[in-house]
């Protein structure tokens, strides 16, 4: 990262920079060899009292004094992606992604959505905020608040770091007013085409329109399946069930410890938000994936392999025959939610060559 005019250091940001990506150089030690220096790229999003904030693609947030800052400039919006990857803006994204995770109730407060679902996971229990509003921020937090209050259900907030056109200015002004960030997860995408491909073994992965008892006792993200769990899981423009048989007895282990799972803790993918699904007695098939079909997009979600079964190709299995009915649908982009500490997802994913789109975090007053 170069900062150098004429062979010295050079700040070149301002307060009227704030809002903009900028790349800074600042002393963080002093020793026997000098002074040591960290480098911090993100979103400037605040620069008071001689403390500048800024807030990372993985929406940490650094502050930095401004006596610390030996170099700084504005930096392009976003890096250049990975060759092969679908073109797409964050917002077309979110938009897709949402549409593949419905909620059984939702209200519209300006350019903001309140999602919920009797609490089935973050993602359908949140506010999805793509705009301004309609009101100052501290009263439409208030309002989200006694909204989910009257559902018994606690507030959260989905907002987005990572891409251009995301949310760190609001993730910002969310943690000081004291909202937390409780869980983060990767929106990763590929093409579809190349997953399609795969030489996988797809002659025991069976595709239905609608999920069965079966398919739910592998699914253990609930304590009982009521209406709302299925009204979520059916929603969407064009959804598709798949199931691998297999006879093993549900119970044991979690999903998602060892074998990666695309939609866990309300959106992602580890399975450690709901509970899971004791007392169940019909056999569980060996694996289990979803997909949503929305136009050139296919989302993966849902995707489970019971732990005798793991390591045997299921779970590519069983997106490799999503894909490919996704591909009779039109579909030619695909994307998928992945917690950021799930490292068995985020490696099969990597293998599939789905790439870091951006991130979102759950915040949630203190």
């Amino acid at each position: 990262m170069e900062f150098t005019v004429g062979g010295r250091l050079d700040v070149r940001i301002a307060p009227t920079d704030v809002g903009k990506r900028v790349s800074l150089r600042r002393t963080c030690a002093h020793g026997p060899q000098g002074a040591k220096f960290t480098d911090t790229v993100g979103i400037l999003t605040s620069w008071e009292h001689g403390v500048l904030s800024i807030t990372t693609r993985s929406g940490e947030s650094v502050r930095v004094a401004e006596s610390d800052l030996v170099a700084g400039k504005v930096v392009p919006a976003a890096p250049a992606r990975r060759r092969g990857l679908p073109a797409t803006s964050f917002e077309e994204l979110a938009h897709v992604c949402a549409r593949a995770w419905q909620p059984v109730e939702s209200e519209a407060l300006g350019d903001w959505r309140l999602r919920a679902a009797r609490g089935f996971t973050r993602r359908a229990n949140s506010v999805l905020p793509l705009g301004d509003p309609g009101m100052p921020l501290d009263e439409a937090l208030r309002y989200a608040e006694r909204w989910y209050g009257e559902r018994g259900l606690p507030a959260y907030v989905q907002a987005a770091t990572g891409a251009e056109g995301t949310q760190e200015q609001l993730c910002a002004e969310l943690e000081e007013r004291g909202w937390r960030r409780e869980v983060t997860t990767e929106v990763r995408i590929a093409a579809l085409a190349p997953i399609a491909d795969l030489d996988a073994d797809v002659s025991r992965v069976r595709l239905s329109r609608d999920l069965d008892e079966s398919w739910l006792s592998r699914y253990q993200r609930f304590e009982t399946p009521g209406p709302h769990v299925l009204e979520v899981l059916r929603g969407g423009p064009s959804v598709w069930f798949a199931s691998v048989p297999g006879d093993e007895e549900p119970g044991g282990e979690k999903p998602g410890d060892g074998e990666p799972a695309t939609d866990g803790p309300g959106n992602s993918s580890s399975g450690r938000d709901e509970p899971g699904g004791a007392g169940r007695t019909e056999a569980a098939p060996a694996a289990i994936g979803r997909c949503v079909v929305d136009g050139r997009w296919a989302g993966f979600m849902a995707v489970e392999v019971a732990p005798a079964h793991r390591r045997r190709g299921l779970a590519t299995a069983v997106m490799t025959a999503l894909a490919r009915r996704a591909l009779e649908e039109g579909a030619s982009a695909a994307w998928l939610q992945v917690e950021s500490d799930n490292e068995g997802a985020r490696a099969l994913y990597g293998a599939l060559d789905f790439s870091v789109h951006h991130r979102y975090h759950h915040f949630r007053p203190a």
